[in-house]
């Protein structure tokens, strides 16, 4: 019986580290609390938002509407309030315990605004000191005679994913309220730079380049396929009606801005400029490989080879290969690593399952949007995450069950502990192998 107790509470304990960790989103938060609307509005409008959704182990120091107004009267720009609000997410986890017993009474950590390379040297760093009286203040690396910003509460905290805390001042740094240059808007010029001339001649003769023109305000990424890719697709993009070869050109564009960063940080479906209005999906897979970005549709797997320009709201990328969706090229495979063609007496079933993929594939959900609401994806692995829980508990019942019938071990309550223990860093391993092993097989 003590055996089992040891080793049940050790196998409780490991697959509780093996959960789901859910992904957050910051504006459903702070969306529950109106005194946050203006800082909430401002991190959408900046696209901090989407970056600290991509992000683990962060802290967001909101401010109220009234400290947000102080902020918004030195009439700065949106890349400069991008800065300064940049300041205001840490790259570490700091819940209201922590915050309360930092070493020492005192520490210092990286901002977004340092991560981003934005912050020259180490205008990106923030001190934390735990003062007298219980108060916690905030002060930025190149402002340090600023104490007006302290703890005033903890708005969410998900351990050790994202807390999200009230300060009560904006952290006041010269850096990153220096003004900065506004970004090149003239997409035209930018896409006849070297590598891009031949795709943005055929974004000019096809007229896809007004749609390009047009998303440039709300942010837009452009992956050009260099000179060399176009070449190469030329005999394939003759025999396209004019109707398609928009639609192609088209699915080489998001209608969000995505940092090089953002790309890295992104694994999953997206949709293009081609999906708006189409009757069909449009969209492809980005997939990190190392420092790799790779962008995977149906049909042909592409390399993003360099950047161009990365300069909020705009980023275009080039890419050894046109894209190609299965929209327009249905009989197509892809063309390197293929498999070997199955034997002849396989054939009848490989043309069954044909069927059966094209049913799946007509099945999936396209990548969301900027604007999409979430809610249903939350739901969805809010049950598949409960579901393991399930699985969990049951399986440790079982076993736990199971094992107090086992009269056969009679040791000592310390030799049964350590038994339980050891037993707890094999299945520790175990669990991470199996792991590794079914993500590497689903990528």
């Amino acid at each position: 019986m003590p055996t089992a107790t040891a080793i049940s509470l050790s196998i409780l304990f490991l697959l509780s580290l093996t959960t789901t960790i859910h992904a957050h989103n910051i504006t459903r938060i702070l969306a529950k609390h109106p005194e946050f609307s203006t800082f909430n509005h401002y991190l959408t409008i900046t696209h901090l938002a989407n970056e600290i959704n991509r992000r683990q182990t962060i802290t967001v120091c909101a401010v109220d509407n009234a400290a947000m107004s102080d902020l918004l009267s030195k009439g700065l720009s949106i890349q400069t309030i991008k800065n300064v609000l940049s300041l205001h997410v840490f790259a570490d986890y700091f819940g209201s315990k922590k915050l309360h017993q930092v070493t020492k009474g005192s520490t210092s950590t990286a901002t977004m605004y340092q991560a981003t390379g934005e912050a020259p040297g180490t205008a990106g760093y923030v001190h934390i000191t735990d003062v007298k009286g219980g108060k916690v203040r905030f002060t930025p690396e190149d402002n340090l005679s600023q104490t007006d910003s302290v703890y005033v509460k903890s708005i969410l905290e998900m351990p050790y994913n994202i807390s999200v805390i009230q300060i009560s001042s904006i952290l006041q740094s010269p850096e990153a309220e220096a003004p900065t240059a506004a970004p090149d808007l003239n997409l035209t010029s930018l896409l006849d730079r070297d590598g891009c001339q031949s795709f943005h001649n055929l974004l000019t003769t096809s007229g896809a380049i007004g749609t390009f023109l047009s998303s440039v305000e709300a942010g837009v990424t452009v992956f050009c396929p260099d000179d060399d890719a176009i070449t190469a697709f030329a005999p394939k993009y003759k025999n396209l009606t004019a109707a398609e070869k928009t639609s192609l050109l088209l699915y080489h564009g998001i209608p969000v801005y995505n940092s090089m960063g953002m790309l890295r940080s992104s694994n999953g479906l997206m949709n293009t400029l081609a999906t708006e209005g189409a009757k069909k999906k449009y969209d492809f897979t980005v997939q990190n490989d190392g420092n790799d970005v790779k962008l995977k549709t149906k049909v042909v797997t592409a390399t993003v080879t360099g950047t161009v320009v990365d300069d909020e709201p705009i980023a275009i990328y080039t890419l050894d290969k046109v894209l190609q969706p299965r929209e327009l090229f249905k009989g197509a495979v892809e063309e390197a690593d293929e498999p070997a063609p199955a034997p002849k007496g396989a054939k009848k079933k490989k043309k069954a399952a044909k069927k059966g993929d094209e049913a799946e594939e007509d099945a999936e959900a396209p990548g969301p949007g900027s604007d999409e609401d979430y809610s249903d994806d939350d739901a969805a692995d809010q049950t598949a995450s409960s579901g393991e829980r399930v699985v969990a508990m049951v399986s440790v019942v079982v076993m736990a069950v199971l094992l107090s019938f086992d009269s056969g071990y009679h040791g000592s309550p310390t030799r049964v502990a350590h038994a339980g223990i050891e037993f707890s860093f094999y299945f520790l391993f175990l669990i991470y192998d199996l792991k590794i092993f079914i993500l590497f097989y689903l990528s």
